[in-house]
């Protein structure tokens, strides 16, 4: 496992090596790739040799992995373009938007690398190589014939550019929205004194969700939006009053009167 041929294992170069990047490159190497790491702050990890910039981690590799924050994306591509040519993949993993992969395919582009998003579906640590991920654009295909016998469950978007991003930051509006939504009610159990309830009552929720509760969420709501805004505007004072922000409970309230709206347009129109 790990390699490419009978005779060339895979050689990976990891361009960040933070907890999320060291965990996927330790990985990588304990599978059989070669890896050479870089991070601009001194670090280790283990199975990685550490080189001393991105462009030398790059040189010669397959796969060339940035694992960075979207901040330093563009940064980190920019770093590795000297290491770059023909015949290699430049896999941005960084939760970008696809505006963001598509300048980072302007960077890479001219060097004959072939440009990857990269989308990890999940935390990193705990899961590492091991952690679900989608790709696109003209470098996604390669990648996934590099990462996948590495051991990454890894599918294919596709050449688009962006694809993958977009479907991660899609689920990201659920996955932090629900988050959000469990912390606002969290803090308003605490001020009315029932945190320990709701606490239970959200664990119960979440074991117990199947698909008919998405469903029931989804149609319910719009079934039931004229009677849930006032629910929600209920809510929404009694935080007030709690000394709780109602952040989300604002804006499930403003949705839900969108829904109730589209809905009397709807019957009366």
């Amino acid at each position: 496992m790990g390699s490419r041929s009978n005779s060339r294992p895979v050689t990976v170069g990891v361009l960040g090596l933070g907890e999320a990047g060291a965990a996927l490159a330790s990985d990588l190497s304990s599978a059989g790739a070669l890896v050479r790491g870089f991070d601009p702050a001194p670090r280790d990890a283990e199975g990685v040799e550490v080189v001393d910039t991105a462009a030398a981690a790059a040189d010669g590799a397959d796969l060339v992995l940035a694992v960075t924050p979207a901040a330093a994306a563009r940064e980190a591509a920019e770093s590795a373009a000297p290491g770059l040519t023909a015949g290699q993949v430049y896999a941005d993993a960084s939760t970008g938007a696809p505006a963001l992969m598509h300048e980072l395919e302007a960077v890479v582009a001219p060097t004959g690398a072939a440009f990857a998003d990269l989308a990890l579906l999940g935390t990193v640590p705990g899961r590492g190589v091991r952690t679900p991920a989608l790709v696109s654009g003209p470098g996604a295909d390669a990648a996934v014939s590099l990462l996948a016998p590495l051991g990454m469950p890894v599918e294919s978007l596709g050449g688009e550019t962006g694809a993958a991003s977009a479907r991660k930051l899609v689920r990201s509006v659920f996955m932090k929205g629900l988050a959000a939504a469990i912390g606002e009610s969290l803090a308003a159990g605490r001020a009315a004194g029932c945190e320990e309830w709701i606490a239970g009552e959200i664990e119960d929720a979440l074991v117990a969700a199947d698909a008919d509760l998405f469903r029931r969420l989804v149609d319910g709501s719009r079934a039931h939006a004229v009677r849930r805004v006032d629910e929600m505007a209920a809510a929404r004072a009694m935080l007030v009053e709690l000394g709780v922000e109602p952040r989300v409970t604002s804006a499930a309230e403003e949705w839900l009167a969108e829904l109730a709206l589209d809905s009397r347009q709807v019957t009366h129109g």
